[in-house]
């Protein structure tokens, strides 16, 4: 592509050489850079792309992306200077694959708790309703019927452009894609074209990357404000912050909620480890999944869909069909009849939703065995509140580790402790490696009892010391409770 092509709705602020250069490729990645490419110099979080503009050039690197220019300039190479890097990849991005969102309706859940349950849900819905449909998703990335690895809740610009490409010429027609709030932060939506946007909740999480809980809220609340007039707002009435995300958006806006008056309205009739049965819009329906958090995620797709102009009698139809996520509330029964559950609970709010539901579902008789930890490197202030939800809401609690990345577990275990309080101490205990903790719990459990496995739920992977190694919290649960069995 022509670099004049390629940088057009870019905002300029010097330029070096010529920007009729024809180049090969986008790259933001100085090891990935080759002959006749642009290199874009990206800041991150690690590592700052001005520090390899130099390796880029030598490289083969025919244009260089920059918020500042180097000292060196090298004859034949073309530097352009912009405001922020980030902003112009997006940019940049969108224009070397063709501008793909434009080409299909392109819907975003953002929110705290629920976006992935409710982006592949839709997924599911769409394709089952016989439309070509894309998910991007932190557990995978689907084209249709074709899987793709998922490396980050919402990929780089170029990543995300990219897939978005494949799916124009696959020929869907919808996209239900993640949005985080570091996605939205880090400007990898920029130049995106949204159809639609989705906000499930807030509640503390990631207040180790934004510095107060109001800017991760109003993080969040910017990917509302830049939707076009010609998009929708959905936003769950119920949470708090649900009217506020939509304050300054142009979108046509709705609302869901079941507890107050909104556009789309449901009503829990039961509740139970088979099921919800749902009242949705005056229409009764059951489904497979569990929990009123499910209840408020069908009522969102619910209401997409119906946004979209979907078949109302279609739509109840698919969702009394749809299968939980994996990783989320998904549960299996032993021989012994001891119920095993394995969610991705990693937030104070997740947590305390998933122990109310069980709470709320079981006799009483049976004990609840919670094992959780906490991810290192990460927001610690989490710790000690998801150490006095885990033991004030079950029997027995067992702290362990969830990924310790570069901190030390039993430090981690220590912040968690410190949220519980002294009349609940008798019910938890420590057990640093996950493997061995989750064993225990299995040994612990009896007859009817539950057991929880929180916080890592479709992980497939434990991350100690930079090291990934195989873990998979709910392969081994099952291969403990079949060695109870025997």
């Amino acid at each position: 592509m022509n670099l004049r092509d390629l940088i057009y709705g870019v905002t300029l602020e010097a330029v070096v050489g010529n920007t009729g250069a024809m180049i090969a490729h986008l790259q933001f990645d100085s090891r990935k850079v080759s002959l006749n490419d642009c290199f874009v110099a990206v800041k991150g979080t690690l590592t700052d792309g001005h520090d390899y503009i130099e390796k880029a050039v030598n490289q083969g690197a025919l244009a260089v992306i920059c918020e500042k220019l180097p000292e060196t300039i090298i004859n034949g190479v073309t530097y352009v200077q912009v405001d922020d890097t980030q902003k112009a990849l997006a940019i940049m991005a969108a224009n070397y694959f063709g501008k793909p969102s434009k080409r299909m309706k392109l819907i975003g859940i953002t929110g705290t708790n629920g976006k992935t349950t409710v982006a592949t849900l839709l997924y599911e819905l769409f394709r089952k309703a016989g439309y070509a449909t894309g998910l991007i998703s932190t557990v995978k990335i689907m084209i249709n019927d074709e899987t793709f690895e998922a490396t980050h809740t919402t990929p780089d610009s170029l990543t995300l452009n990219s897939y978005l490409n494949k799916m124009y010429i696959e020929g869907v027609d919808y996209c239900f894609m993640e949005v985080s709030s570091h996605g939205i932060h880090q400007k990898r939506t920029e130049a995106l074209t949204f159809a639609g946007g989705v906000f499930t909740n807030l509640s503390q999480d990631h207040l180790d990357y934004h510095n107060t809980f109001a800017e991760y809220r109003d993080v969040k609340k910017s990917f509302f404000d830049h939707l076009p007039k010609n998009a929708f707002a959905l936003v769950n009435e119920d949470d708090k912050n649900g009217l506020v995300m939509i304050q300054n958006t142009k979108a046509k806006k709705y609302t869901y909620a079941l507890k107050t008056q909104a556009d789309f309205k449901a009503q829990v009739l039961e509740n139970q480890f088979s099921g919800l049965l749902l009242k949705i819009n005056n229409n009764e329906i059951w489904s497979k999944l569990i929990g009123n958090f499910n209840a408020y995620n069908l009522l969102a797709i619910y209401g997409v869909a119906s946004i979209l102009e979907l078949d109302e009698l279609e739509v109840l139809r698919i969702i009394s069909e749809l299968e939980s996520v994996t990783g989320r509330f998904q549960y299996q029964n032993s021989d012994k009849n001891i119920t095993a559950i394995v969610d991705y609970a990693h937030t104070p709010d997740a947590l305390k939703n998933v122990l109310e539901t069980i709470n709320s579902i079981r006799t009483g008789n049976e004990t609840l065995i919670t094992v959780v930890g906490c991810g290192g490197n990460r927001d610690k202030g989490k710790r000690p509140k998801m150490g006095h939800i885990a033991s004030a809401l079950s029997n027995k609690v067992i702290f362990t580790s969830d990924n310790p990345r570069n901190e030390d577990p039993e430090a981690i275990i220590a912040d968690i402790e410190k949220g519980v309080e002294p009349q609940n101490f008798k019910k938890t205990m420590s057990i640093t490696d996950r493997k061995q903790a989750i064993k225990t719990a299995c040994q612990l459990a009896e007859n009817n009892d539950i057991i929880l496995i929180a916080g890592k739920g479709h992980e497939s992977y434990q991350e100690i010391k930079g090291e990934r190694f195989d873990f998979d919290d709910f392969k081994i649960v099952n291969e403990f409770l079949k060695q109870l069995n025997k």
